[in-house]
């Protein structure tokens, strides 16, 4: 391992292991950290180990597959368009997946046994339309473009979504807190269900890697190393449409990780796609688990949805990107 991937594994893997006790030890119950550890080590306070156990490990797993697929995503998303403001929830294709959902949904499916797919396709849909908004005028490396396109198209299917909820009551009453991004309530049959689609997602994800490297250099360059940029684009949409669409099926569009992970990992370790991605898989369900215990502790004793607080979190980031006299080099 160089010693570059190196510096940014460790703090990445730190931050993680204590976001992952966070997440174990803090709640909007009654079971504190002391009797949560307790729990861990003794098993004799039943209520606090099935807090533990029951409720608080599954969402614990839940947000940490979640961030990985969105962290990954993000990253992917981004060397695909050479645009470090590219992002699943800016471009769209969080909206894409969570429109399909609805219309789903409303259509008679149930949210309990909706499997991944639909939302693995309206994710496609959601990139595809993006970015060839964005390259109508053959201009899609332009940032603000990109970003202009991605935030008419967010709207367009929010306001597709907010019509089909206010005219279909069951509809709404099934995904009212889902919409908002949220992994409490979730369980092992959650992850289960999503599962397959963030695994292929995250080979595909992995096996592009080193053709979107060679990408960065431009597509004459990629072509004399040997690389397809078409194919390796339309792979890249693969990836990002499983992950995306497995995140959003298994906790709501949750938006600005796809963003913020990437940004910190560069930070870390340079602009370099395959050291970013190893990074990426440990910062990302870092962020969600942080934000995720954020989101019980604010308003305790009711919690915060999700999506709010890496929206909070995430906003910052996207302007300090935009207020950058140079956009990062990916």
């Amino acid at each position: 391992m160089d010693r570059v991937l190196a510096r940014g594994l460790v703090p990445a893997a730190l931050v993680l292991f204590l976001a992952v006790l966070a997440s174990l030890a803090f709640g909007a119950g009654e079971v504190g950290p002391a009797r949560a550890f307790g729990a861990l080590t003794t098993g004799t306070d039943e209520d606090a180990r099935f807090a533990v156990l029951q409720l608080r490990l599954p969402r614990t797993l839940v947000a940490v597959a979640v961030g990985l697929a969105l962290g990954v995503a993000g990253a992917v998303l981004q060397a695909a368009a050479r645009n470090p403001l590219a992002e699943p929830g800016l471009l769209g294709v969080s909206a894409g997946a969570s429109f399909a959902v609805v219309v789903a949904i409303a259509a008679g499916a149930s949210a309990a046994t909706l499997g991944p797919w639909v939302a693995v396709l309206g994710a496609a849909a959601g990139c595809l339309l993006a970015i060839g908004a964005a390259r109508l005028r053959g201009t899609g490396d332009d940032p603000v473009r990109l970003v202009l396109a991605g935030a008419a198209l967010s709207g367009l299917l929010g306001a597709g979504t907010s019509v089909v909820l206010l005219l279909d009551q069951r509809t709404a009453d099934e995904v009212r807190f889902w919409t908002v991004g949220s992994v409490a309530g979730r369980d092992l049959g959650t992850l289960a269900q999503v599962g397959p689609a963030l695994a292929v997602g995250l080979l595909i994800a992995l096996l592009v890697a080193r053709p979107l490297s060679a990408l960065s250099l431009g597509d004459a360059t990629a072509r004399g190393l040997g690389h397809r940029p078409a194919r390796a684009r339309v792979l890249a949409i693969v990836a990002v449409a499983l992950l995306v669409g497995g995140a959003v099926a298994a906790a709501g569009p949750i938006a600005f990780v796809g963003l913020v992970v990437p940004f910190l990992a560069r930070a870390l370790v340079g602009p370099d796609l395959r050291r970013v991605l190893a990074v990426s898989l440990l910062l990302g369900p870092a962020v969600v688990l942080v934000a995720d215990v954020a989101s019980r502790l604010l308003v305790r004793p009711y919690e915060m949805p999700l999506g709010v607080v890496t929206a909070l979190l995430g906003a910052p980031v996207l302007v300090a990107v935009v207020r950058s006299t140079r956009l990062p080099s990916l």
